[in-house]
């Protein structure tokens, strides 16, 4: 049985070698460097920043997380060997239903995760040729499609 819970600062490690293990098995266009930047940065200031819950199995083992501000999720990313086990759908799902996510801005390097959006629901609303840090990973801003 998978559960969602809220995160505590204590679990932070964790999710941390669940993002690097996430990013270094679909982020394919990031450098060894690119990821050592990001490292920190995730750990000290990007958890901190956001509204984070993750997915648990029934021996406490973290299968992935998402991490919602406003309305936007943040990030979602998935332990690799629990890819494609519906862990995002179900992330995703608790983030628009219970933390009120509509938007997500996506790598358009990751055509992956483009389509996974796409499939529940979300459209292309706009598009940006630099990331967050303003380096040249461009990014594709999502709406959850209004029904």
């Amino acid at each position: 049985m998978i559960r969602i819970q809220a995160v505590h600062k204590k679990q932070y490690p964790e999710l941390l070698a669940v993002w690097e293990a996430s990013v270094r098995a679909t982020h394919h266009f990031l450098s060894k460097a690119d990821i050592a930047f990001l490292k920190p940065l995730i750990l000290e200031r990007y958890f901190d920043a956001v509204d984070l819950r993750y997915a648990v199995d029934e021996n406490n083992r973290v299968l992935g997380f998402v991490g919602v501000a406003e309305d936007k999720i943040e990030m979602l990313f998935i332990a690799p060997e629990h890819r494609g086990k519906g862990i995002g759908t179900l992330l995703t799902d608790h983030a628009v239903r219970q933390q009120g996510a509509t938007r997500v801005d996506v790598n358009e390097q990751n055509p992956q995760a483009v389509g996974f959006y796409h499939h529940l629901g979300f459209r292309t609303a706009g598009r940006s040729a630099t990331d967050g840090q303003g380096k040249p990973f461009p990014l594709l801003h999502l709406e959850l499609r209004r029904t």
